[in-house]
């Protein structure tokens, strides 16, 4: 009799762990310490050669994080995280990345990965490890020696840290946690990693969802300069219907058009740093201050304070500007710079020609900055090797649901609809007010959850998102004047 209640507990055991990949995951990690991840999730490594073909030489140590679900019963399909940039580490961002999953683990655990090249898996870093020691100046005169400087000292070959490369990494780690068929989430350049993913490794996938569409037909940073016009045009109209803002900034867009004057003399301004509270003087030129306002339009939180802080630089008072400019830093191994450009240098670049950034560069504010700075070393940084089938369309029957802000000047709706009209089971919502990156806008959360639990767009219902809008403008430095 204890022989059979014996069996039928090892039976049982076993049909736990056949029923979910969880138990392995978990069982090949460990609890994270303080300095890994947060302390409610676990932490591991698996190593795969940086040669996928040859199987031989140097080896990279991919890190994990695995935050488990938050229910006994939980769902065997866990969601991987594909981070942005290209660049970032999402095992490394995890402690500000599980917040925002949080409420998806209470299914299912979410998984993420630093992909090769980025945050603690042999990262492609080429960052000062001092950002004070970085003067002003170079947000303007773009510090392309340091990346040549760089080159030399790392230890990998830039070639072989392409998106296809890496998606085969997060294969072989969906294995080794012992995963059947997962869901991916990617935000921005993540989603062109997991359409990548979904392109080879169709089988293993779920379901998808894509929160600001960046395809790889889409050649970056070309559109950059069309999009982010579009966002500061949206930007200026909405401000002129806006009451508040439009008493308060009656002629907005003349004020931008003087001020882009101004600045083609590059006038000595003299603020206060940021940082380091010293007392500088600069001569500012277009390119600074269009590099800040194009990333300040990423968040509308943030983007609802360029009236105020425009005006005031047409003024001639920069500070409040300037101190946007340091205001997105990401902690140390969050971003991966070297690894931006062995992406773009061999997937981007090479299908651009000089005559397509005359075109779209022409008469928009960022003008050509991408490519007068972060593209300026791929004049000498290794290419890659990429198929031509990498930029035709993802060919799946999988459901994908897309969102797309409507005030996002990078991944504008535009991208959501290609990618939409290219799979069968998939379903674009466009989220108002909101810019790059909805996730945790509106109704949002309860959209994806939805979806999530079913696999399927179906019936999916967007009209909760219509109840959102831009947030007021600030028209001073306290905050919004509420009508």
């Amino acid at each position: 009799m204890d022989e059979v209640r014996l069996t039928l507990v090892c039976l049982a055991l076993l049909l736990t762990a056949c029923q979910s990949g969880r138990r392995t995951a978990l069982d090949r990690l460990h609890p994270c310490d303080i300095a890994e991840g947060p302390p409610d999730a676990f932490c591991g490594q698996l190593k795969v050669f940086e040669n996928r073909d040859a199987r031989a030489g140097r080896t990279i140590d991919l890190k994990i994080v695995v935050a488990p679900a938050l229910r006994r019963d939980a769902r065997p399909d866990p969601l991987f995280v594909f981070e942005g940039g290209p660049g970032g580490g999402a095992a490394t961002l995890a402690p500000y990345r599980v917040p925002m999953f949080r409420r998806f683990q209470t299914e299912r655990d979410v998984v993420l990965v630093d992909q090769r090249g980025t945050g603690a898996s042999n990262p492609l870093d080429c960052r000062v490890d001092d950002p004070d020691a970085d003067d002003f100046r170079a947000l303007d005169d773009y510090p392309v020696g340091r990346f040549r400087d760089c080159l030399q000292k790392l230890d990998a070959d830039p070639r072989l840290y392409t998106t296809p490369i890496a998606m085969d990494d997060i294969d072989d780690v969906r294995a080794y946690l012992g995963y059947g068929a997962i869901n991916l989430w990617g935000g921005s350049y993540g989603t062109r990693a997991a359409l990548v993913y979904l392109k080879r490794h169709d089988a293993s996938v779920r379901s998808v969802v894509l929160d600001g569409v960046a395809p790889t037909d889409m050649h970056l940073p070309l559109y950059m300069a069309r999009d982010s016009q579009r966002a500061l045009d949206r930007l200026v109209s909405d401000c002129h219907h806006d009451p508040v803002c439009r008493q308060q900034f009656p002629d907005l867009a003349t004020t931008i058009r003087e001020l882009w004057a101004t600045l083609a003399s590059r006038p000595l301004v003299s603020f206060t740093h940021p940082r380091t509270g010293q007392a500088q003087r600069v001569a500012v030129s277009q390119r600074l201050v269009a590099g800040i306002v194009f990333q300040a339009l990423y968040v509308p939180e943030v983007a609802s304070l360029l009236p105020r802080l425009l005006t005031d630089a047409a003024a001639g008072h920069y500070q409040g500007l300037f101190a946007l400019a340091f205001s997105r830093d990401l902690p140390k191994g969050g971003m991966s710079d070297g690894m931006f450009l062995s992406v773009v240098c061999a997937e981007d670049l090479p299908r651009i020609g000089a005559d397509e950034i005359a075109r779209e560069t022409a008469d928009r504010f960022i003008g050509s900055v991408m490519f007068d700075t972060q593209m300026k070393p791929c004049e000498f940084w290794p290419r890659g090797s990429i198929a031509d089938d990498y930029y035709a369309p993802v060919a799946s029957d999988r459901p994908v649901l897309i969102f797309s802000g409507a005030d996002d000047p990078v991944t504008p709706p535009s991208w959501g609809e290609q990618v939409a009209s290219q799979l069968p089971r998939s379903k674009h919502f466009v989220v108002p007010g909101a810019g790059h990156i909805t996730l945790m806008r509106g109704c949002v959360p309860e959209m994806v959850t939805a979806f999530l639990d079913r696999a399927s767009a179906d019936g999916l219902d967007g009209a909760c998102l219509t109840t959102l809008s831009r947030p007021p403008f600030f028209t001073n430095y306290t905050g919004p004047v509420h009508p």
